[in-house]
């Protein structure tokens, strides 16, 4: 199965996902990192209000097989967490793009995002 990529977001070398609304960005794991990953068991997500700089932990997610850190592709402010993933961690894996998404973030510097990933980078990236 190949992995789902949408062309309409940003990507990370580590596998997250960001869509950027204004200055807030939506961050998640895309859908080469679920299946990678497994059956996501439990989830750990920031407090609202807290700051990340670029490349910080911000979730933590674990499956049977592993944990693994999201790391934050962008600086800022934690403005909203997706609560329903820590009650169904499985939601990350059924749904990475929608209902999967992880955490919103006022991002301290828009221009970060140009050092992300465009679809077609990132599944040159994925396929590696």
């Amino acid at each position: 199965m190949e992995a789902e990529i949408k062309e309409n977001l940003k990507y990370t070398k580590d596998h997250e996902w960001v869509e950027v609304v204004g200055d807030i960005v939506t961050i998640g794991i895309t859908d080469y990192a679920q299946s990678s990953i497994g059956d996501l068991v439990y989830v750990e997500l920031p407090e609202v209000g807290g700051s990340f700089d670029q490349g910080a932990d911000l979730v933590i997610v674990e499956s049977c097989k592993a944990a693994s850190d999201v790391y934050a592709p962008i600086s800022g402010e934690v403005v909203e967490v997706n609560n329903a993933v820590v009650e169904s961690p499985g939601t990350v894996n059924t749904a990475p793009y929608a209902d999967g998404w992880l955490v919103k973030v006022k991002a301290a510097d828009v221009s970060q995002i140009d050092t992300l990933m465009n679809a077609a980078e990132y599944k040159e990236h994925a396929a590696e």
